[in-house]
């Protein structure tokens, strides 16, 4: 191999072929080879079975690191159908590399590849489809048979009806041994050849017939190449997101269709079908020209029939009309579907929360232990449930309480809502927390020795949260001692009013609290007893 230093290797095909059952384990260049595929011809000669094979391997990877040089393949045995095939003058072994390489300096040049093994006893008639000529100049076309003869006239290489032949390959006698690239007229058994078809095709055409006669001697066409000034697309479509809203049969799907590892553009309009579950739903288009190694987004809003289940496949397909038959012609036709499993999302059910009271600590301020309800409200144990001081919070999922057994609202009324997840969706719920004024406890017994317990008259309950009550304190004798409310201190067993400034005396003493509370129409009243 002697490619120059701007050629740049695309692709490389090792083929192989002999008399025979085959041989499918040989070496190039010390590296073990197994085919990526086989082919197998046979035919009867007198009832004598006479048995052909060929092979076929990928070695891009290994010709891209080798580069020029020489390459040997070895291993390659037919001796245990040689002696048979000596009778027929058939018995042969050989291989080829075929290579694709690019260089930026080339015109733009479509290469197809067509493979398999099929004899020429009389007649043979190829369709090369896939096609797309655009400017026949310099347009080619190559094969690679086996075990042709010189010195024959019965043999013909048509194309759509006209007859190829070129200064090594007459007109009567193609398939005899020579290889136009290097100028060979002494391969045997083997033809590398290449005609010019510039002047049989025409501009417009998507396939050529190629017909090859052998009347007299036994051929095998194994590859046909052509290459054509030529330009052609290749649609792929991608399916990027699949936006659902919860308990909806609507969704919006966002794609990209891309033209890639081609030669041309994608017309506009080219139409994409979309499946679900197999059945065509909707059929929409490209709307403009998408060029070579380009992309376009799109975005299609469906409405699911009530006949599809809430777990569906969604299928995209490029270039279908909707009956699996496209409009334009690819560089590959069996890349253009891409599909995604979906599940429409329910919103999970729940139970009601009951809202919850509790005693007034001072100015509505209260504390809740919610804690249960994270398993009460759910209808499904596998859902999860979080909750949060906020709808947007609970809607966000952020922020959540994490402290529901003694949870402190600064301020009551106050909502809690609460967000019940499933796999797909959430739910939102709330319930009231409320604060109540609880009776207030009474310490009935005061020290006012300044110790600092029980030095003054005490109640719980009282400051700040009845905010307009009122406490009056008389002796034994009916006689009022002490008046107080929100904005006093609480009585230190000092006489203020009526009797002066002085110390009270020890002993019993009776107190009436007006709580002013519509919950508490009726004053609380008992005794308290004052040491000093």
């Amino acid at each position: 191999m002697n490619l120059n230093p701007t050629d740049i290797i695309e692709k490389a095909y090792l083929y192989w072929a002999g008399s025979g059952d085959g041989d499918f384990n040989v070496t190039l260049n010390s590296t073990a080879i197994t085919p990526d595929r086989t082919f197998a011809y046979s035919r009867f000669f007198d009832t004598v079975e006479f048995t052909y094979f060929s092979a076929f391997k990928d070695i891009t990877t290994l010709v891209q690191s080798t580069g020029n040089g020489t390459y040997t393949l070895s291993d390659l045995d037919i001796s245990a159908f040689e002696e048979l095939h000596l009778q027929r003058r058939t018995n042969f072994a050989g291989w080829a590399i075929i290579i694709i390489y690019k260089n930026d300096n080339l015109p733009l040049n479509q290469i197809n590849i067509y493979d398999g093994l099929e004899g020429v006893p009389d007649e043979l008639a190829i369709t090369l489809d896939n096609l797309n000529v655009i400017d026949n100049l310099n347009s080619k076309v190559g094969f690679l048979a086996w075990e042709g003869d010189t010195l024959l006239a019965t043999e013909e290489f048509r194309i759509n009806g006209d007859l190829l032949s070129n200064t090594l390959n007459p007109s009567t006698n193609v398939f005899n041994g020579t290889n136009s690239f290097t100028g060979n007229t002494t391969l045997y058994n083997m033809d590398l050849d290449v005609y010019d078809i510039q002047d049989y095709i025409a501009i417009g055409d998507t396939s050529a017939k190629i017909s090859l006669t052998s009347f007299q001697d036994f051929v095998m066409i194994n590859t046909v190449v052509t290459k054509l000034n030529s330009q052609l697309p290749d649609a792929t479509v991608t399916i990027d997101a699949v936006n659902k809203a919860c308990d909806s049969r609507t969704i919006v799907v966002n794609y990209t269709v891309a033209n890639l590892n081609c030669t041309g553009p994608l017309p506009a309009e080219t139409p994409i079908s979309i499946y679900i579950n197999g059945q065509l739903i909707e059929i929409t288009e490209t709307t403009a020209a998408i060029p070579v190694d380009g992309y376009a987004t799109g975005q299609v809003t469906l409405v699911l029939p009530d006949s599809v289940p809430d777990t569906f496949e969604i299928l995209f397909v490029v270039d279908d009309k909707g009956d699996g038959t496209g409009v334009v012609y690819e560089m590959v036709e069996t890349n253009n579907t891409f599909s995604v499993s979906e599940t429409l999302g329910t919103s999970p059910t729940f139970n009601p929360l009951a809202n919850l009271v509790s005693c007034n600590e001072g100015f509505t301020q209260a504390t809740f232990d919610f804690s249960a309800y994270e398993t009460s409200v759910k209808t499904d144990p596998e859902n999860s449930v979080g909750f949060y001081e906020s709808l947007e919070d609970a809607m966000n999922g952020s922020n959540p309480i994490f402290n529901t057994h003694n949870y402190t609202a600064n301020v009551t009324p106050k909502e809690i809502f609460v967000r019940i997840d499933n796999e797909n969706c959430y739910a939102t719920t709330s319930f009231l927390l409320t604060s109540r004024n609880c009776p207030p406890t009474v310490y009935n017994y005061i020290s006012a020795n300044n110790d600092t317990r029980n030095d003054t008259f005490t109640i719980a309950g009282l400051q700040n949260i009845f905010l307009d009550y009122k406490v009056e304190i008389y002796n034994r004798w009916g006689k009022l001692v002490w008046t107080g409310n929100q904005n006093t201190a609480n009585w230190d067993g000092y006489i203020k009013e009526g009797l002066g400034t002085k110390n009270a005396p020890d002993g019993t003493y009776f107190y009436i609290l007006y709580l002013n509370d519509p919950d508490y129409p009726e004053p609380m009243s008992g005794y308290l007893y004052l040491v000093h």
